[in-house]
């Protein structure tokens, strides 16, 4: 069966269960029991399909979750492998864009590969991410410029954005709602072990073999997954319903994306150069950020005037649950990414080690973020709410990065590894629950695009907040550094951490030291706040039950008798 008719066709229309239909199935017993079975979340296919004492079942999961790895790890793994890029091609103006050209393409095509999961088969339109994303590595491993680099990390980008929420989408057919959490603990240790692994890799390829083997590695296990997907993931065929051409273009919402892509591009392009490549208040960084208001404007006129094609449904950013986790999941990846980005330069510029060692250095923020993610899966399964997991989340955190904001060139071992610990505990508690609550509340129909909303939010959280923490730390440098005799500021602020021994006379060794030290622990305080906004918005979540239609109503009953009998 092809891509068009594995799923159903239709343009997509927003009509809700009517009154009549309401009350007919609020009229006897069997029809209160069928009624709980639609509630959003339940997955009667689910519930077949899951079968966690097969082998089939277990490749299938492994295989989602590979590709996943893969492109998280790409959003990482150049991090140490940067500096002999440059030097083979001979290109240090275009640093910036082998980081951002993943980047941009991963988010501008993220809410559309939403749409694509709403109506295509999943399983071929994830296959056909994995293989977009192939391409691109093969094409980065084998570049023969920085353009040809570039270019492969655009088109990895693309395929990236699919494998998202592909990864999701593939998952939830086949466990059911109340298994689930478990699972959402394993996206939330992938995600957290390739932000810190990604920078060892990338350095152990470029020292040991060569950077181009970065790339190169997703091609052979990238290909395992594809292979073990088209054998043994076979969901079941969604109901066809005709349409021509022009309805299956239009359903995609092409004058949105048409708006939505340079919305995207624009900014992340003007927190990417702003303040680092360009003065923020230099032309080109003001053009981006007026392109991105007016590309951001006619976005909104689109979806409010095409309701039934948006890409970005106004019914979806009302809902209570839908909007707080969005802007919950954009604070706890801001907070995330500041911490994982800075306190290895912290270790570089305090510490003196090298990328490779302080990426070791912070491992611990793993193991912790690992731990918590299990913990806050078999936790949720248990008592079957997501919701206090996302208040505890951001309580432990701001624990832990309030405790970082002490560091000093002199602290102790002992005391940063507890502050890692508390720090990536506390991220891990909360990683995944967003996710659980779009599932468990938005309609089967929906999800896919509340899906593509989180970890767009995610991946936006992250490119802005690294951006203010660069701006943190560029004005706090040249605060502290500009008043020094003899002493100029700026070359500093554009030097790598692990070069400030050989760049800075011995004199002045220990002023720039401090300096970089109140820096990053000004970003941290940047960290402490995000997390108490990402509680105060966690507030607002619904408390929704994930376990099954009778469990849930059992426990409700259960749970009012026992407030009439006090």
């Amino acid at each position: 069966m092809s891509l068009l008719d594995e799923k159903a066709a239709g343009l997509d229309h927003d009509e809700g269960p009517t009154k009549d239909a309401k009350l007919q199935s609020s009229a006897t017993e069997p029809d209160v029991e069928a009624s709980q079975t639609r509630r959003p979340g339940y997955d009667p296919e689910a519930e077949a399909n899951y079968r966690p004492k097969t082998l089939k079942f277990w490749l299938v999961v492994l295989s989602i979750f590979v590709p996943m790895f893969l492109v998280a790890l790409d959003r990482t793994i150049l991090a140490t492998a940067i500096p002999r890029i440059t030097d083979e091609f001979g290109s240090l103006g275009d640093i910036g864009w082998y980081g951002s050209a993943y980047l941009l393409t991963t988010a501008a095509c993220q809410l559309l590969f939403g749409r694509i999961y709403k109506f295509y088969s999943t399983r071929w339109t994830f296959l056909i991410a994995i293989v977009i994303f192939e391409v691109g590595s093969a094409l980065c491993g084998a570049a023969p410029s920085s353009p040809a680099f570039v270019a492969g990390r655009a088109i990895a980008g693309v395929g990236a954005a699919g494998i998202w929420t592909g990864s999701m989408m593939a998952i939830i057919p086949m466990v059911p709602l109340h298994k689930r959490p478990m699972f959402q603990g394993l996206f939330g240790m992938v995600f957290g072990v390739s932000s810190v692994v990604g920078p060892l890799m990338g350095g152990a390829f470029t020292e040991r073999a060569s950077w181009r083997w970065c790339f190169y590695l997703n091609l052979p296990v990238g290909a395992v997954a594809f292979s073990l997907l088209c054998l043994f993931m076979h969901p079941a065929d969604a109901k066809v319903e005709p349409a021509t051409m022009k309805q299956q273009i239009m359903r995609l919402d092409p004058l949105g994306t048409f708006f939505f892509v340079p919305c995207v591009v624009c900014l992340l392009l003007a927190l990417q150069w702003g303040g680092s490549t360009y003065a923020w208040d230099s032309w080109r960084i003001i053009l981006l950020l007026v392109m991105f208001g007016l590309a951001g404007i006619a976005f909104a006129m689109v979806q409010t005037k095409m309701p039934t094609s948006a890409t970005l449904p106004l019914r979806l950013i009302k809902q209570r649950t839908m909007l707080a986790g969005t802007v919950n999941t954009l604070f706890l990846a801001g907070g995330m990414m500041l911490v994982v980005y800075y306190l290895p330069l912290w270790f570089q510029a305090t510490k003196g080690v090298d990328a490779v060692k302080s990426g070791i250095c912070t491992l611990l923020l793993v193991l912790s973020l690992v731990i918590a993610s299990i913990v806050s899966g078999a936790g949720t399964q248990k008592i079957g709410y997501y919701t206090p997991f996302m208040i505890m989340c951001p309580c432990i955190a701001a624990i832990g990065e309030g405790l970082l904001t002490t560091l000093t060139p002199a602290t102790g071992s002992s005391r940063w590894i507890a502050f890692q610990f508390l720090t990536g505990f506390g991220v891990g508690l909360g990683m995944q629950s967003v996710g659980l609550a779009v599932q468990a509340t938005l309609p089967k129909e929906d999800v896919s695009t509340g899906v593509a909303i989180t970890f767009f939010a995610q991946q936006l959280g992250g490119a802005i907040f690294v951006a203010v923490g660069q701006t943190i730390l560029s004005s706090v440098l040249v605060n502290q550094l500009s008043g020094l005799p003899g002493f100029d500021a700026v070359p500093i602020v554009k030097t790598g951490a692990t070069e400030l021994r050989h760049v800075v006379p011995s004199h002045f060794l220990d002023r720039v030291m401090d300096a970089y030290n109140l820096a990053i622990t000004r970003i941290f305080y940047c960290a402490l706040a995000l997390a108490l906004a990402q509680l105060f918005s966690a507030l607002f979540v619904e408390w929704r039950s994930i376990k099954k239609p009778r469990e849930a109503e059992a426990a409700g009953t259960e749970a009012g008798q026992e407030a009439l009998g006090d």
